[in-house]
């Protein structure tokens, strides 16, 4: 018999579940509703930022990198734009060198590349991208656009890149640009202009791309660029444009440089030529040089080899970080300090037996037998050792030391490139310092000054500073800080600026004693050590020529350039101004184991001077180098140093006693 069913009762647990469901549908309704007002009204702005951030993209718009000119407006540094093939490591999908094989088929890869690829990698962060290859063809460009999906992590970038037309020429004046390394991005980020580098990959490494850089970068400017939900730019939305970085306008004379450049043939050495009235450098030459143009995209590691692996050293800066001797081009200087000290009168005369004895030792003279009668202006015109041996040594290292410091011998002379080397003005405070360790060697001796007198021993000076001294001298003492950028052009308005407006300051000299001094000088180029060089010239100059030497002679023995390794042999220097009544143009040329000054750097100068005063090049392309014997021959006519004391020359990458800098 079966039950009847309770109807009433069903229906009433019918009801309450249908309550309970209805409860549980109301309530996530409610909850729904709660999280859509927070969503929609409270956290409305929060999300509305985001959604605006996901649609727009800001991308940095880097800025064009000033232009460097010379004097007269010819094009040293200049940007060009072209396609890279880069490479962001940190979202490849595939074996690096897989992915690079690859890219081979369609893109043409040296071995070069891959080098100078594996050098970057290990110079960047994982994240960066990292360029393969530079400067694709339009047509590399088509053929990897068409199979761009193949390669996730590469792609093809638009970049601005330097050129130095000129490559070598200059090329210690101008420096390079280079990517940025892990020590510079880290001293970006450090800075203040951390956000003005955003999207830029290089910076200025040496010359005034270095020294210049903040007023070479420019500003950098932003686009805010709608994106899809793929990272494809849809459209530009606003942009704020970037501000070109100012142009440098050089006081090189380029032609100039490339004239002297050209008269240093296989030579190595150094040349600076200053204006006496702006300190503008007229000339500023090293060799042997480099072609910038090797470090823009990364240097491959086969070129970077050989130049730092050269003898020669080619990266090494000779006239601000070279240190030489000055050998006798010291000597007006020694004759003017004379003077200005009451030490000596141009009239007063000395007999030069050809020796000078102190303390048992015996200074010879360059020539045996001596000079004969002696005054101050054939002492500079014959440039006889034996009149300032005498000179020195009743004048005292102090004395001298003071005098010279002032024409800027062994001071910073503040160019505007880094690195600039001091140099050794010695005095005795000098050589207690430098021998603080060794107590034996810290007393100041005679002989030590006779040596200074005659620009050798502990003096060693940059091509710079001899020839700033030399501008100095030229100029009546009124100083002018040398410099290598003449003007800073603002990139926007084209507005002009000086970089030295004014003198630094002057040095108190009489004017009867820089004339007697010039005078002298005057006769070394008509009658003297320098008459050879400046024969049938069609200005007058006054000049000076010196010998160094890079290793100290033993006593009793005689000279023999021929005997001796060749890169232990004397350097060659001359220094000069011109015209010799109102000087236009100064110069200090230093030329490494070449011999006798009158030999080779007193011609490498007439052409300098031949050239900025006549406008007249050298007729043929040849090296001022002379024959090993005619050198000898000549240096005989010059000075042959001390018997003892410390001589030897501080050449770059030598090292000599009592001298560190």
């Amino acid at each position: 018999m079966n039950e009847l069913k309770n109807t009433e009762r069903e229906l009433h647990f019918f009801r309450l579940r249908l309550t309970a469901l209805g409860a549980l549908v109301f309530l996530c309704f409610a909850l729904l509703l709660a999280r859509f007002v927070w969503l929609q009204v409270y956290k409305h702005s929060d999300y509305a930022a985001q959604a605006e951030d996901n649609r727009i993209a800001v991308v940095p718009v880097v800025p064009n990198r000033g232009l460097i000119l010379d004097r007269n407006g010819v094009l040293l540094a200049r940007n060009y734009s072209a396609y890279t093939l880069e490479i962001t490591p940190s979202k490849l999908r595939a074996p690096l060198e897989a992915v690079i094989d690859e890219l081979a088929r369609l893109v043409q890869i040296e071995a070069k590349d891959r080098k100078r690829f594996r050098k970057l990698l290990d110079e960047s962060k994982n994240f960066e991208s990292v360029p393969l290859r530079t400067r694709l063809s339009d047509e590399e460009v088509a053929r990897f656009t068409a199979q761009r999906f193949r390669f996730p992590g590469v792609e093809i970038q638009a970049r601005l890149f330097r050129q130095y037309p000129l490559g070598e020429t200059a090329a210690h004046v101008i420096g390079f640009i280079g990517r940025i390394n892990h020590a510079e991005s880290e001293a970006l980020e450090a800075g203040e202009d951390a956000a003005n580098y955003n999207g830029t990959d290089h910076i200025g490494k040496e010359g005034v791309e270095k020294s210049y850089e903040r007023q070479l970068h420019g500003t950098t400017g932003y686009e805010e660029v709608e994106v899809s939900a793929g990272g494809r730019a849809i459209r530009t939305l606003s942009r704020s444009a970037a501000a070109p970085g100012n142009n440098l306008i050089l006081s090189i004379d380029i032609e100039l440089q490339k004239v002297v450049e050209e008269a240093f043939g296989e030579w190595r050495g150094a040349l600076v030529a200053i204006e006496p009235a702006t300190g503008d450098i007229l000339a500023y030459v090293s060799r042997p040089g480099f072609d910038p143009n090797l470090f823009v995209d990364g240097i491959d590691q086969q070129s970077w080899s050989e130049l730092n692996t050269s003898l020669d050293k080619p990266m090494v800066n000779r006239p601000l970080s070279g240190t030489y001797p000055p050998g006798s081009t010291y000597k007006p200087f020694m004759a003017l300090a004379a003077l200005t000290l009451g030490k000596r009168t141009p009239s007063q005369s000395i007999s030069d037996p050809g020796s000078f004895t102190l303390g048992g030792h015996k200074f010879r003279d360059d020539k045996p037998g001596g000079h004969g009668t002696v005054d101050m202006y054939k002492s500079i015109v014959e440039s006889c050792d034996t009149y300032y041996y005498v000179l020195g040594h009743e004048m005292g290292i102090d004395a001298i030391h003071d005098f010279m410091k002032p024409f800027g011998f062994g001071q910073l002379t503040g160019i505007d490139l880094e690195h600039e080397k001091t140099g050794v003005l010695p005095s005795k405070a000098w050589k207690r310092e430098r021998f603080k360790k060794n107590p034996a060697m810290q007393k100041w001796v005679g002989g030590d000054t006779i040596s200074v007198s005659i620009g050798q021993g502990f003096n060693h000076f940059t091509p710079l500073q001899l020839a700033h001294a030399v501008a100095n001298l030229a100029n009546d003492g009124v100083v002018m800080k040398p410099h290598l950028v003449k003007i800073v052009e603002d990139g926007v308005t084209r507005a002009r600026k000086l970089t030295v407006p004014s003198e630094s300051y002057r040095i108190p000299l009489k004017r009867e004693h820089i004339d007697v001094v010039k005078n002298a000088m005057v006769g070394v180029t008509l009658t003297g050590t320098g008459a050879r060089a400046f024969a049938g010239a069609g200005y007058t100059s006054a000049g000076k020529t010196g010998t160094a030497q890079v290793i100290a002679i033993k006593k009793n023995e005689k000279y023999n350039a021929n005997l001796i390794a060749e890169r232990l042999r004397d350097n060659a220097l001359y220094t000069a101004f011109a015209p010799a009544d109102k000087p236009r143009i100064a110069i200090a040329a230093v030329v490494e184991n070449a011999g006798f000054g009158a030999g080779v750097a007193a011609p490498i100068v007439r052409k300098a001077l031949d050239y900025y005063l006549l406008g007249k090049r050298p007729h043929e392309k040849e090296t001022t180098k002379v024959p090993k014997e005619d050198a000898e021959t000549l240096r005989s006519l010059d000075d042959v140093k001390a018997d003892e004391g410390p001589a030897a020359q501080h050449a770059p990458g030598l090292e000599t006693p009592g001298n560190k800098e």
